[in-house]
C-alpha cells in the first residue's frame, strides 16, 4: 500500500512539473509594425515568429473577417492578399489540430493607402 502512495505522488508531481514547465504560446509579428501605413490593392508581406505552445499545432493569419490558410512554418514570411485603401486588421490566431483556438495570438492595425 505504502509502495502505491509514494508511486500515485510521484505520477502527480511529474505531471504537473510537466504542465508548469511547459512553454506558453507567444506570437510576435515583426512587420508590418502596428498602426503601419501600407500600400492599398497590392502583395504586403507580413513576416512572423511564432511559439505555438501547447496543444498549438498551426496558426492562420485574419486579415479583418477572412482567415488565410493554416500555416505550419512557425518563423518566416507570408504575403498578405491586397487590401482596399482603409483601416484594416490583421490577426494571427493559433490553433490545435481541428482548427479550434489555444489562446495564443495577435493582433495588429494597419491602414492601407
Amino acid at each position: 500500500m505504502k509502495f502505491k502512495t509514494i508511486l500515485l505522488a510521484s505520477s502527480l508531481l511529474l505531471m504537473s512539473s510537466i504542465n508548469v514547465w511547459a512553454e506558453p504560446g507567444v506570437v510576435t509579428i515583426l512587420s508590418p509594425a502596428d498602426h503601419a501605413v501600407i500600400p492599398a490593392n497590392q502583395t504586403n508581406t507580413l513576416t512572423y515568429d511564432v511559439t505555438p505552445g501547447p496543444g498549438g499545432d498551426h496558426f492562420h493569419v485574419w486579415v479583418d473577417s477572412d482567415r488565410g490558410p493554416a500555416i505550419h512554418k512557425f518563423r518566416g514570411a507570408y504575403d498578405l492578399p491586397p487590401m482596399s485603401p482603409g483601416k484594416h486588421t490583421i490577426t494571427l490566431k493559433v490553433v490545435d489540430s481541428g482548427h479550434v483556438p489555444t489562446g495564443p495570438e495577435k493582433s495588429i492595425e494597419v491602414t492601407a493607402k
